[in-house]
């Protein structure tokens, strides 16, 4: 085994679910409709959401080591009917593997150390050689064109 896909837990995005559009936009969030087919994929589930399902649109710090220079955020969105997934263990979701990808590789100490696009289709094999290195903690995975933070691949210790 080489590395862990996580979900993002769905605990933080429940008390999201039953607030109203002002109240959502107080928070920075709203609720969104899918208009099309993989357009609105749910970072809890890691499914994309069906057209006409309803989404919470929300900020998500994803990096978030007080002492890196690289700590991030950004939009997420999460399928008000969403379970959460389980991690997957040296296999992609469909989710990541139809599109084009960009992965940030960090160290123990959130420090970047390559970065590269990479179709979703290829994603196995990048994570494969990447944890080949011992420095590498974890891959950041996002969307290339928009950017959105994706999932995140960890270290498989067998």
């Amino acid at each position: 085994m080489t590395y862990r896909i996580e979900p993002l837990p769905l605990s933080p995005f429940l008390p999201l679910f039953v607030m109203d559009a002002a109240a959502l936009q107080a928070v920075g969030a709203r609720r969104m409709i899918a208009e099309a087919p993989t357009s609105a994929p749910c970072r809890v589930s890691l499914t994309d959401a069906v057209p006409g399902e309803a989404l919470i649109l929300a900020h998500h710090d994803h990096l978030t080591d007080p002492s890196s220079p690289y700590r991030a955020g950004g939009p997420v969105f999460v399928r008000e009917t969403a379970v959460e997934a389980a991690p997957l263990i040296d296999a992609i979701p469909d989710m990541l593997g139809r599109r084009l990808l960009s992965a940030r590789v960090y160290d123990g100490a959130a420090m970047m150390l390559d970065a590269d696009m990479v179709e979703g289709a290829d994603l196995d094999a990048r994570l494969r050689d990447w944890f080949a290195d011992p420095a590498v903690d974890q891959v950041q995975i996002h969307t290339a064109r928009r950017g959105c933070y994706m999932a995140r691949a960890v270290r498989q210790e067998t």
